[in-house]
């Protein structure tokens, strides 16, 4: 359950907001990513709506630690509808949170990363080095422009979110329903992607048969493109499931299997 008489201000806005500026990448680390940043940025609000110490903040901090990775330039938009979900309907929102999260850190991720990461800073910063090369300051100052309007759109985005998350919650359950829906269908399509052209887990081995030389990988091909990365990825979430095993000890055993695999010249490991 929820405190329902807290609702969030202003004042839990710049928190959380200043949390996102200055800490929500201290945490970052390769088995679940952004994930302890996630929680951090939001464990003040959630001791207010739950109480600290209870039942229920232990279960919904468990939730937020899990894998976490997205743009840093949108997560904010994730967490206004995160926190509009949690403020009405407390940990019974768990599997909508769970939904949303999965589904939007996907796809804003790329979005993000190339328009706020590369784009934008490739053309202002090529702007501003030239104006700057030809003594000109306003270069300089441009690039802080283009810095602080970044920061500003941050800071802007958590309260807007929010705010759409409360009128979905109170006012268009159905809408939200089929946003959860979608956002769950759309993460496991993204995932489907990223293990196609992430994973390049090839069988190199080819037997010869008499004259013939049978390409092993090239017939997989036919049957199911892919389907080597498909397999070799569910084999690993089969032994994450597997008591006593994390990320990071997967991360050694598929770095063994790599360089034994490949010492018998059967199967190929590499970048795609």
């Amino acid at each position: 359950m929820t405190n329902s008489n807290y609702k969030l201000t202003k004042e839990d806005f710049k928190q959380i907001n200043k949390r996102s500026l200055f800490t929500f990448q201290l945490g970052w680390n390769y088995e679940r990513m952004q994930g302890s940043g996630y929680l951090y940025m939001l464990l003040p609000q959630l001791r207010k709506m739950y109480g600290d110490g209870t039942p229920e903040l232990k279960e919904m901090m468990k939730v937020h630690t899990q894998f976490f990775n997205t743009s840093p330039f949108f997560h904010t938009i994730i967490a206004g509808f995160d926190l509009a979900l949690e403020e009405k309907e407390g940990v019974n929102s768990k599997d909508a949170v769970n939904g949303i999260k999965t589904g939007l850190m996907g796809p804003f991720a790329p979005i993000g990363d190339s328009i706020f990461g590369s784009l934008v800073p490739a053309i202002m910063g090529t702007i501003a080095a030239t104006m700057a090369a030809a003594g000109s300051p306003i270069g300089i100052l441009m690039w802080i422009a283009v810095a602080v309007v970044y920061d500003i759109f941050r800071w802007k985005q958590l309260e807007f979110a929010y705010k759409e998350g409360v009128n979905l919650v109170t006012n268009m359950r159905s809408t939200l329903t089929a946003l959860v829906d979608a956002a769950s269908v759309l993460g496991i399509f993204m995932v489907g992607g990223l293990i196609a052209t992430m994973i390049n887990f090839e069988v190199s081995w080819a037997p010869t048969i008499g004259d013939k030389v049978i390409d092993i990988q090239d017939m997989l091909n036919t049957i199911f493109p892919r389907l080597v990365p498909a397999i070799f990825t569910g084999f690993i979430f089969w032994l994450l499931g597997k008591k006593g095993m994390n990320s990071t000890k997967a991360i050694v055993l598929i770095i063994v299997l790599a360089l034994a695999f490949s010492a018998f010249g059967h199967f190929f490991f590499g970048m795609p």
